[in-house]
Parts: structure tokens; C-alpha cells; sequence
């Protein structure tokens, strides 16, 4: 094979249509665009717009609210943190912080703070601190031995 002969393979590209280049291509004059109205000309965007009739969007009922100033948590599993511990990436003798899950690997971004959550097993004796735990994590912590610290940024709430 050489480069010369290298081809996409069959119907992978497709030749882009040419509008508006005269009676032959069969897409001359107005370009496909049928004839006056918004929607020949250019710069026109109608999307959800339903020719006067009440738009769906505006029909439907509405329910709740967005809380503008809601705490998003980067959630870790105590599952996940004690396969960290078996492949050596966390140190289970040293106080696990928020710091070394970001180093570890194990959470990308600590968002308003990093929540600990019960799904997995945990069988290491662990000093955690962190900014948020759910009941069943601090309990199955202090049940293999260790334990968990929640700092004050989830206390508040």
C-alpha cells in the first residue's frame, strides 16, 4: 500500500451540496429556500417557536426551584477509598485529608468539600477527615477501628 492509494472507505464522506450556483444543480436561485418569508432569509432562529400558538415550554405546569446557593460535594465511596488502600496509592497509617484523596487520584476536584459515603467495605483502620460523612460511613469506619472526622463547613447545615 502507498499513500497515493490510501481511500476512505465506501460512503464514509459525502460531497457537501453547493447551493445557489445556477439552474442545473438543481439548487439554484433560491437555494432550497423556497420563496420569500422569515425563513429564506439568513440570520433567523425560530427554534420553539410555535407561530403564535402558546409554546408547549410555556403550557407545562412548573414544579420547585433550583436553590441558588446549594453545596456541591465531590462523593467518594469507602469501597473505593479502600482499594486505594490495597494498591498502595493511599496511606492508611497517615490522616487521610480532602488534600491526599485529590493526590491519590481518588476525587479530581474538591467542589464545596468531599463527602464520604457507606457503599463498599472497609476493613483498614482509617483517620479520615473530610467535609461531609453519611451516617452509615462514620459508623463503619469506627466499626473497623478507625475514624472520622467531619470538619465544620458541613456542620452548618
Amino acid at each position: 500500500m502507498k499513500l497515493n492509494e490510501l481511500r476512505d472507505n465506501p460512503g464514509a464522506t459525502k460531497a457537501r451540496k453547493r447551493v445557489g450556483r445556477g439552474p442545473g444543480s438543481g439548487m439554484g436561485k433560491m437555494g432550497g429556500r423556497g420563496i420569500k418569508g422569515q425563513k429564506s432569509r439568513s440570520g433567523v432562529a425560530i427554534n420553539g417557536y410555535e407561530g403564535g400558538q402558546m409554546p408547549i415550554y410555556q403550557r407545562l405546569p412548573k414544579r420547585g426551584f433550583n436553590k441558588p446557593n446549594r453545596k456541591k460535594f465531590a462523593v467518594v465511596n469507602l469501597g473505593m477509598i479502600q482499594k486505594f488502600i490495597d494498591e498502595k496509592k493511599l496511606d492508611a497509617k497517615k490522616a487521610i485529608t480532602e488534600d491526599a484523596l485529590i493526590e491519590a487520584g481518588l476525587v479530581r476536584r474538591k467542589l464545596d468539600g468531599v463527602r464520604v459515603l457507606a457503599k463498599g467495605d472497609i476493613s483498614a483502620k482509617l483517620d479520615l477527615e473530610v467535609t461531609g460523612a453519611s451516617k452509615s460511613a462514620v459508623e463503619a469506619v469506627e466499626k473497623a477501628g478507625g475514624s472520622l472526622k467531619v470538619t465544620a463547613a458541613q456542620a452548618s447545615e
